[in-house]
């Protein structure tokens, strides 16, 4: 499919773009330089990446959503299709869709319901809104291969997705409070034999070593992430209480700006050398 255009070369972005004829456009000169790097058509403006483009996924940080949406939304081709595919708030993507349909574009809500890698094309995807099955189409005749309507108006499917992190991203900094609080105590092995045997199956070293990875290598976007997510749950008359405290957790580790070492204790070590470098 001819006519592509992508605001933003992040991780998502990376995903998809090597798979696809595409222009893209960053804000970010190093990202332009790595997509032509990469083989991907890159433009220096986002009026140059929009003009002829008939489908656009937005894949931006959440805190940058809406802001693209209102500030590109007069070079977008009349009738094109905004896929906004960012983890944002509904109300969020509600106000985003006002400033497409009043340009004359066509907006799509879209929840990518899992990590990008690696899956890639094969990450299942929610649709919602007036939109929606047109969009759907087109992302089917991009490559992607999991593309699932869910009938309401825009709001419907980022709702989904930004409750289930509240799980999800939650579970993340859970564990990583229990943790760093049993290599405190000098009690890590015991903790961990105690959840192993209260949830057999379940492999507690090796699950809290991937969710510590997670929020090491994407910590300050989950925590945009999340802060939506708290955003979204307060508009439907929910304290988001502990969500509160997964933005703190995953802003916490994110910030620390570490590599993720292989295996559970390395990372710990990393953690509690860089906190003590900080003197936290």
């Amino acid at each position: 499919m001819n006519g592509i255009a992508f605001i933003g070369f992040g991780e998502a972005a990376q995903a998809f773009a090597g798979h696809v004829p595409a222009r893209v456009y960053d804000v970010k000169a190093e990202r332009r330089a790595e997509a032509a790097g990469r083989g991907v058509e890159s433009r220096d403006s986002a009026a140059d990446a929009l003009k002829g483009a008939r489908a656009i996924l937005s894949l931006v940080t959440a805190d940058q959503a809406l802001a693209v949406a209102k500030d590109y939304a007069a070079s977008l081709e009349p009738g094109a299709l905004w896929f906004d595919m960012n983890s944002v708030a509904p109300d969020t993507k509600r106000e985003a869709a006002l400033a497409i349909e009043a340009a004359g574009g066509r907006y799509v809500d879209v929840a990518v319901m899992s990590p990008v890698y690696p899956a890639q094309l094969g990450v299942p995807l929610l649709v919602s809104g007036p939109h929606a099955e047109a969009g759907a189409e087109t992302l089917r005749a991009i490559g992607f291969s999991k593309v699932r309507v869910v009938p309401g108006d825009v709001g419907r499917a980022s709702s989904i997705k930004m409750i289930r992190s509240v799980m999800v991203k939650g579970l993340e900094a859970l564990t990583t409070e229990c943790v760093l609080a049993a290599d405190a105590a000098g009690v890590l092995d015991e903790v961990i034999a105690s959840l192993n045997a209260s949830w057999p199956g379940t492999d507690w070293a090796e699950k809290t070593d991937y969710n510590l990875d997670r929020m090491m290598i994407h910590g300050l976007r989950r925590s945009a992430e999340m802060y939506e997510s708290s955003q979204t749950l307060l508009g439907l008359g929910i304290s988001p209480m502990m969500t509160e405290g997964t933005v703190n957790w995953q802003q916490g580790i994110g910030e620390l700006g570490l590599a993720a070492p292989d295996g559970l204790s390395a990372k710990l070590e990393a953690i509690k050398a860089r906190r003590k470098e900080l003197g936290a």
